[in-house]
């Protein structure tokens, strides 16, 4: 049984320290009960979801899992999900975050989602967030507000990440029909990033859901800047790609973080999965731990 207070034991791990997972979605009973879930249950089939999981796990549950995948330390989004007047849009709320981290301030830290449409208003939030709440890091999905990443509406927010020193993690890549009801058109390639990046020097970029399919642009952007990163996740690690496990295993090394999208893929398949693509020690160390400490700012 696992300890009630759900420390985390390295010495238990197949490698000798603990993964951090830096893209995992709040879901829950309650989110679930309130509705607070983005996607039906057609998108929940295509992407395979386990029936047992479709309930939502409790903060305490989702530990355990954490612990039987090796991993210590996940970054719990709360994600903004379009226009707050439609009634397809959703959000999680930053004080449900912020409990669970209170409550595992050694296994959880906050992220907070940002919604554009609110203007003065969503930068205050954000203010709160990071200096009242302390999550590490913004979030931001470009397609549920119809913009592209480089639109002048989000810049706003990436000077005020800039400002308050986090870095900004978004979707770029496709997206999938995440409701039938709102289906949502794909926005945000990777090379947008590179306005961003050059626009704001100070601010750490990092694209995630691994740029697909346009893999190789989010390497290309991610290589030219340093500023930017990319993420492995929302794409079980079996499926990421020649080019970028090349990328992870070599010159992007010091580049590319783990993340699964949890509830998309289910972190013990991910870790055994990276484990299976036969990574040198040194590099996978870097992409599943020592990368996302450094820029998070972590503690570890």
């Amino acid at each position: 049984m696992p300890s009630t207070d759900y420390q985390f034991d390295p010495s238990a791990t197949r490698d000798g320290y603990g993964a951090i997972d830096i893209v995992v979605n709040y879901y829950t009973p309650q989110v679930i009960a309130e509705k607070r879930v983005p996607t039906d249950e057609n998108f929940r089939d295509q992407v395979r979801m386990a029936g047992d999981h479709r309930l939502g796990l409790t903060p305490e549950q989702y530990l355990e899992k954490m612990d039987r995948a090796g991993i210590e330390r996940s970054l719990l989004i709360a994600a903004r999900c379009g226009d707050r007047r439609m009634s397809t849009s959703t959000e999680i709320p930053y004080s449900y975050i912020h409990e669970a981290c209170q409550k595992y301030p050694h296994r959880y830290s906050g992220v907070a989602g940002i919604n554009p449409l609110l203007g003065i208003a969503g930068l205050k939030e954000l203010d709160h967030a990071v200096k009242d709440l302390g999550f590490v890091a913004a979030h931001l999905y470009p397609h549920w507000f119809g913009q592209a990443p480089d639109a002048a509406i989000y810049y706003p927010y990436y000077a005020r990440c800039a400002e308050l020193g986090i870095p900004i993690m978004m979707q770029v890549g496709h997206c999938l029909v995440y409701r039938d009801d709102n289906r949502l058109a794909t926005v945000a390639k990777p090379m947008l990033l590179d306005r961003i990046a050059i626009d704001f020097p100070e601010l750490t970029i990092i694209g995630i859901h691994l740029g697909y399919p346009w893999t190789e642009e989010m390497i290309s952007v991610a290589t030219k800047h340093k500023n930017v990163y990319m993420a492995g996740d929302a794409y079980a690690p079996k499926h990421w790609g020649q080019s970028a496990v090349h990328f992870a295993n070599t010159f992007g090394q010091d580049k590319f973080m783990f993340g699964t999208d949890w509830w998309v893929i289910d972190p013990e398949r991910a870790v055994k999965e990276v484990d299976d693509l036969d990574f040198r020690a040194h590099s996978k160390k870097k992409i599943m731990r020592d990368n996302a400490l450094r820029v998070f700012n972590l503690p570890g």
